[in-house]
């Protein structure tokens, strides 16, 4: 938030997107961070070049708002999303879970890869799980992205019926190994038990 003068540490605040009613936060701290600092602990960097960086300078709030959260609905994306209960009740019960994340239209190497890495681990279904949300400046539209994905879970049903597809609602932040480390915590609570890691796959 850029002005916080009506507003109380204790007090309610209403989140909405795109005109929805999506959450209420309640406001346990209020406080205008060093963004500075936040970007060099977070993204190894302070630099402007770095698209997170330059968001947070220019778009994110001076003050921040922190404390319990409760949700009213789920924020209405333009792809199908499927809450981490969903996804884990379409893998099969006691079978290893191997999990792609990719941030790009998928192409032929990537699904060598997913081939690969499935026969790797015995008896395992493979998730493939691409962010759909804001990536960097240059990076080709979500919608886009997976409508690929779309394209290519149709063409090899048959053949991989051990794959299983879902879509994450993550805005990529390009912080390096840290933030691969973020995904692989929350493909764990979606059900893996395996995580690919690509060559780069978070500004590393």
């Amino acid at each position: 938030m850029n002005d916080v003068s009506s507003f109380k540490q204790g007090e309610k605040l209403l989140l909405k997107w795109k005109g929805e009613n999506v959450a209420v936060l309640e406001a346990s701290s209020i406080y205008k961070p060093n963004k500075v600092v936040e970007a060099k602990e977070v993204y190894g960097t302070s630099s402007l070049e770095h698209p997170t960086m330059f968001s947070l300078i220019q778009e994110t709030g001076a003050y921040y708002v922190g404390g319990n959260l409760h949700g009213i609905k789920s924020v209405a994306f333009p792809y199908p999303v499927q809450t981490p209960a969903e996804v884990r009740a379409l893998l099969p019960e006691g079978k290893p879970v191997v999990a792609f994340q990719n941030r790009n239209p998928i192409h032929s190497a990537h699904f060598e890869l997913l081939v690969c890495a499935q026969r790797d681990v015995k008896d395992s279904t493979l998730l493939v799980h691409p962010t759909c949300g804001p990536t960097q400046p240059g990076d080709i539209d979500g919608v886009v992205r997976i409508s690929t994905y779309e394209a290519l879970k149709e063409e090899t049903k048959q053949e991989f019926p051990m794959f299983r597809w879902a879509y994450l609602p993550y805005s990529m932040k390009m912080a390096g190994p840290r933030e691969a480390i973020q995904h692989m915590i929350i493909r764990k609570n979606f059900g893996a038990t395996h995580f690919i890691i690509g060559r780069d796959m978070a500004g590393t």
